[in-house]
């Protein structure tokens, strides 16, 4: 009796998958067909000008200003330099007056590095000249 009630679900799904699949085949073999109808050459043209627009002016409405920019740089500046001063002050606490102080060096003179190279890699991206 379980086996026969697991068969018909199995053959009642199947079959209501293949009825889903070939009506929505039907269905999509249809519709290009009716859009390629309804176009124009010259709707499509200003379609697409209309695209361009708006994206000229999203992509201006994102853009950031030299003096942004600059600012961004010199903020990422201080930061870097600080982090070098203090760096450079746990080196010497470390060197000269034998301080424990290699971790806190090591972790400050990783962030510096870090920051660095983003400094570098921003500067380049949006400072140099193309």
């Amino acid at each position: 009796m379980l086996q026969t009630t697991k068969m018909f679900f199995r053959t009642s799904l199947l079959r209501s998958a293949g009825i889903i699949l070939a009506a929505s085949l039907s269905i999509l073999s249809v519709l290009p067909a009716h859009a390629e109808d309804t176009s124009q050459a010259g709707d499509s043209a200003q379609i697409l000008q209309a695209f361009n627009r708006q994206h000229r002016d999203a992509e201006h409405a994102k853009s950031i200003t030299d003096k942004d920019k600059g600012r961004i740089m010199f903020l990422l500046g201080v930061v870097l330099v600080t982090l070098v001063l203090i760096t450079g002050g746990l080196g010497i606490a470390m060197g000269l007056y034998g301080k424990p102080v290699f971790v806190a060096h090591m972790i400050f003179a990783g962030l510096s590095i870090t920051l660095a190279i983003v400094h570098a890699i921003v500067g380049l991206v949006w400072f140099y000249p193309f």
